[in-house]
Protein backbone atom coordinates (compact mmCIF):
# COMPACT_ATOMS: atom_id res chain seq x y z
CA UNK A 1 0.00 0.00 0.00
CA UNK A 2 0.93 3.50 -0.52
CA UNK A 3 1.83 5.28 2.82
CA UNK A 4 0.06 8.87 2.68
CA UNK A 5 2.70 11.99 3.06
CA UNK A 6 3.20 14.43 6.22
CA UNK A 7 2.08 18.36 5.55
CA UNK A 8 2.85 21.01 8.62
CA UNK A 9 0.99 23.90 7.22
CA UNK A 10 1.15 26.95 10.08
CA UNK A 11 0.73 30.90 9.61
CA UNK A 12 0.08 33.69 12.39
CA UNK A 13 -3.14 33.41 14.08
CA UNK A 14 -5.67 35.51 11.46
CA UNK A 15 -3.84 35.04 8.40
CA UNK A 16 -7.01 32.13 7.82
CA UNK A 17 -5.04 28.71 7.99
CA UNK A 18 -7.89 26.94 9.46
CA UNK A 19 -10.20 28.27 6.97
CA UNK A 20 -8.07 27.35 4.04
CA UNK A 21 -7.26 23.73 5.79
CA UNK A 22 -10.98 23.41 6.16
CA UNK A 23 -11.63 23.98 2.47
CA UNK A 24 -8.40 22.19 1.45
CA UNK A 25 -9.65 19.17 3.17
CA UNK A 26 -13.38 19.08 1.25
CA UNK A 27 -11.81 19.90 -2.11
CA UNK A 28 -9.72 16.58 -1.66
CA UNK A 29 -9.77 12.70 -1.39
CA UNK A 30 -7.67 10.87 0.78
CA UNK A 31 -6.51 14.21 3.15
CA UNK A 32 -6.97 14.57 6.66
CA UNK A 33 -5.65 16.86 9.43
CA UNK A 34 -4.28 15.60 12.63
CA UNK A 35 -6.32 16.64 15.71
CA UNK A 36 -3.60 17.90 18.36
CA UNK A 37 -4.27 18.24 21.96
CA UNK A 38 -4.69 21.31 23.83
CA UNK A 39 -4.98 22.70 27.66
CA UNK A 40 -6.68 26.24 26.25
CA UNK A 41 -10.25 26.78 26.58
CA UNK A 42 -12.92 25.83 23.89
CA UNK A 43 -13.81 28.54 21.75
CA UNK A 44 -17.81 29.00 20.75
CA UNK A 45 -18.27 26.94 17.65
CA UNK A 46 -15.44 24.40 19.09
CA UNK A 47 -16.40 20.59 19.12
CA UNK A 48 -14.23 18.89 21.47
CA UNK A 49 -12.21 15.65 19.02
CA UNK A 50 -13.57 17.24 15.93
CA UNK A 51 -11.81 20.33 16.47
CA UNK A 52 -8.99 19.65 19.27
CA UNK A 53 -8.75 16.85 21.85
CA UNK A 54 -9.44 19.44 24.77
CA UNK A 55 -7.29 18.42 27.83
CA UNK A 56 -6.44 19.57 31.19
CA UNK A 57 -2.86 20.82 31.61
CA UNK A 58 -2.08 17.34 34.23
CA UNK A 59 -3.39 15.31 31.59
CA UNK A 60 -1.20 16.80 28.86
CA UNK A 61 2.06 16.74 31.20
CA UNK A 62 0.75 12.65 31.50
CA UNK A 63 1.02 12.46 27.37
CA UNK A 64 4.13 14.12 27.68
CA UNK A 65 5.99 12.04 29.95
CA UNK A 66 4.77 8.82 28.72
CA UNK A 67 6.53 10.33 25.05
CA UNK A 68 3.52 10.07 23.14
CA UNK A 69 3.49 13.41 21.11
CA UNK A 70 5.60 14.01 17.89
CA UNK A 71 5.94 17.04 18.53
CA UNK A 72 4.83 19.64 21.36
CA UNK A 73 4.50 23.65 22.12
CA UNK A 74 3.71 25.89 24.68
CA UNK A 75 1.56 28.86 22.79
CA UNK A 76 1.06 32.08 24.88
CA UNK A 77 -0.40 30.88 27.87
CA UNK A 78 -1.52 26.99 26.87
CA UNK A 79 -0.32 23.82 25.73
CA UNK A 80 -0.32 22.17 22.07
CA UNK A 81 0.54 18.57 20.78
CA UNK A 82 0.60 15.80 18.55
CA UNK A 83 -0.04 12.33 19.21
CA UNK A 84 2.43 9.73 17.47
CA UNK A 85 -0.30 7.07 17.10
CA UNK A 86 -2.74 9.43 15.22
CA UNK A 87 -0.54 10.35 12.56
CA UNK A 88 1.24 6.79 11.67
CA UNK A 89 -2.22 5.54 11.43
CA UNK A 90 -3.48 7.77 9.12
CA UNK A 91 -0.39 7.55 7.13
CA UNK A 92 -0.34 3.84 6.67
CA UNK A 93 -3.99 3.98 6.30
CA UNK A 94 -2.68 5.67 2.63
CA UNK A 95 -4.02 9.77 3.72
CA UNK A 96 -1.98 12.77 3.50
CA UNK A 97 -2.17 14.10 6.60
CA UNK A 98 -1.98 17.91 7.62
CA UNK A 99 -0.48 19.14 10.95
CA UNK A 100 -1.75 22.69 11.80
CA UNK A 101 1.33 23.88 14.20
CA UNK A 102 3.33 26.68 14.89
CA UNK A 103 7.05 27.13 13.91
CA UNK A 104 8.07 25.46 16.74
CA UNK A 105 6.62 22.35 16.46
CA UNK A 106 7.17 22.38 12.21
CA UNK A 107 10.70 22.45 13.54
CA UNK A 108 10.82 19.34 16.26
CA UNK A 109 8.61 17.36 13.28
CA UNK A 110 11.29 18.28 10.65
CA UNK A 111 13.80 16.86 12.76
CA UNK A 112 12.22 13.56 13.21
CA UNK A 113 10.55 12.85 10.07
CA UNK A 114 12.94 15.23 7.18
CA UNK A 115 10.65 14.07 4.32
CA UNK A 116 7.59 15.72 5.35
CA UNK A 117 6.44 18.80 3.93
CA UNK A 118 6.07 22.34 5.18
CA UNK A 119 3.68 25.59 4.20
CA UNK A 120 3.76 28.49 5.60
CA UNK A 121 0.56 30.92 5.15
CA UNK A 122 1.11 34.76 5.29
CA UNK A 123 -1.38 37.63 5.37
CA UNK A 124 -1.19 40.51 2.59
CA UNK A 125 -0.42 42.63 5.02
CA UNK A 126 -0.36 43.87 8.87
CA UNK A 127 -2.90 46.18 8.28
CA UNK A 128 -5.00 43.10 6.85
CA UNK A 129 -3.95 40.29 9.76
CA UNK A 130 -4.88 42.92 12.35
CA UNK A 131 -8.42 43.82 10.50
CA UNK A 132 -9.15 40.17 10.27
CA UNK A 133 -8.14 39.46 14.33
CA UNK A 134 -10.22 42.37 15.21
CA UNK A 135 -13.44 40.80 12.84
CA UNK A 136 -12.92 37.31 14.55
CA UNK A 137 -14.91 38.88 17.90
CA UNK A 138 -12.67 36.52 20.15
CA UNK A 139 -9.63 38.40 21.45
CA UNK A 140 -9.38 41.70 23.51
CA UNK A 141 -7.15 44.56 22.54
CA UNK A 142 -4.35 43.63 24.85
CA UNK A 143 -4.64 39.82 23.01
CA UNK A 144 -4.62 41.13 20.04
CA UNK A 145 -1.66 43.28 20.14
CA UNK A 146 0.06 40.47 21.70
CA UNK A 147 -0.90 38.46 18.96
CA UNK A 148 0.46 40.92 16.07
CA UNK A 149 3.87 40.97 18.12
CA UNK A 150 4.29 37.63 17.97
CA UNK A 151 2.93 37.56 13.93
CA UNK A 152 6.63 39.17 13.52
CA UNK A 153 8.36 36.41 15.53
CA UNK A 154 6.74 33.32 13.58
CA UNK A 155 6.54 35.33 10.08
CA UNK A 156 10.48 35.81 11.20
CA UNK A 157 10.82 31.62 10.25
CA UNK A 158 9.68 31.22 6.85
CA UNK A 159 12.73 30.35 5.51
CA UNK A 160 12.22 26.95 7.27
CA UNK A 161 9.34 26.28 4.61
CA UNK A 162 9.39 24.64 1.94
CA UNK A 163 6.47 26.75 0.23
CA UNK A 164 5.25 29.86 1.31
CA UNK A 165 1.23 30.76 -0.01
CA UNK A 166 -0.05 34.57 0.50
CA UNK A 167 -3.61 34.32 1.61
CA UNK A 168 -4.85 37.67 0.26
CA UNK A 169 -7.46 36.25 -2.42
CA UNK A 170 -8.88 33.25 -0.32
CA UNK A 171 -9.78 31.37 -3.95
CA UNK A 172 -6.09 31.71 -4.94
CA UNK A 173 -4.53 30.99 -2.53
CA UNK A 174 -7.10 27.42 -1.78
CA UNK A 175 -5.45 26.49 -5.42
CA UNK A 176 -2.06 26.99 -4.48
CA UNK A 177 -2.06 25.17 -2.14
CA UNK A 178 -4.28 22.15 -3.71
CA UNK A 179 -1.28 22.28 -6.85
CA UNK A 180 0.92 21.90 -3.97
CA UNK A 181 -0.73 18.56 -2.71
CA UNK A 182 -1.70 17.07 -5.71
CA UNK A 183 1.78 18.07 -7.44
CA UNK A 184 3.51 16.04 -4.72
CA UNK A 185 1.16 13.42 -5.01
CA UNK A 186 2.19 12.92 -8.94
CA UNK A 187 5.80 11.92 -7.83
CA UNK A 188 6.83 8.74 -9.51
CA UNK A 189 8.09 6.71 -6.49
CA UNK A 190 4.20 7.52 -5.25
CA UNK A 191 2.71 7.12 -8.44
CA UNK A 192 4.55 3.78 -9.37
CA UNK A 193 3.28 2.28 -6.38
CA UNK A 194 -0.25 3.27 -7.30
CA UNK A 195 -0.48 2.41 -11.04
CA UNK A 196 1.78 -1.01 -10.59
CA UNK A 197 -1.33 -2.81 -12.67
CA UNK A 198 -1.28 -0.32 -15.56
CA UNK A 199 2.42 0.22 -16.14
CA UNK A 200 2.56 -3.36 -16.39
CA UNK A 201 0.12 -3.81 -18.72
CA UNK A 202 1.45 -1.17 -20.79
CA UNK A 203 4.51 -2.97 -20.68
CA UNK A 204 3.27 -6.22 -21.56
CA UNK A 205 4.16 -7.75 -18.13
CA UNK A 206 1.97 -10.29 -16.33
CA UNK A 207 0.58 -9.65 -13.45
Amino acid sequence: MNTGKLYIISAPSGAGKTSLVKQLIASLDRLTVSISHTTRPMRPGEVDEQDYYFTSVAEFKTMLADRAFLEHAQVFDNFYGTAQHTVEKNLKYGLDVILEIDWQGAQQIKKLLPDSLSIFILPPSTDVLLQRLRGRGQDDEATIARRMRDAVNEISHHEEFDYLVVNDDFDQALTELKSIFIANRLIHRRQKCQLQRLLAGLLGQSQ
